[in-house]
């Protein structure tokens, strides 16, 4: 079977809300809406973050210092095991994330 996602027409009930798309082996892919900041965490695994629409500001923390990056769309952040992360989006924004399979 095969699907298409219209990502720009996407939006959801609340801010981080998520439109499950694949779990391949454990590894799932997820469209989000937000239009508002999720919070610091670490996830389990290794995460790749792609903005599609909108700006986000990832910011992370590396070697005790926070760092910063405004992503806009078409831009890709991925975190290692152990980064601790938060993205603040700057208006709406849709973002993929491919994760573990029930990471934060």
């Amino acid at each position: 079977m095969a699907t298409v996602i219209r990502s720009s027409n996407f939006t959801a009930d609340k801010a981080w809300g998520a439109q499950q798309i694949a779990n391949m082996n454990g590894i799932t892919t997820r469209l989000h809406w937000t239009d508002k900041p999720y919070k610091w965490h670490v996830n389990e695994g290794e995460e790749v973050f792609v903005v599609l629409q909108g700006q986000v500001e990832m910011k992370y923390r590396s070697d005790g210092e926070e760092h910063s990056a405004l992503l806009k769309s078409g831009d890709v952040f991925y975190a290692a095991i152990g980064t601790e992360h938060v993205a603040h989006p700057h208006g709406e924004a849709r973002v993929l994330v491919v994760e573990a399979e029930g990471s934060v």
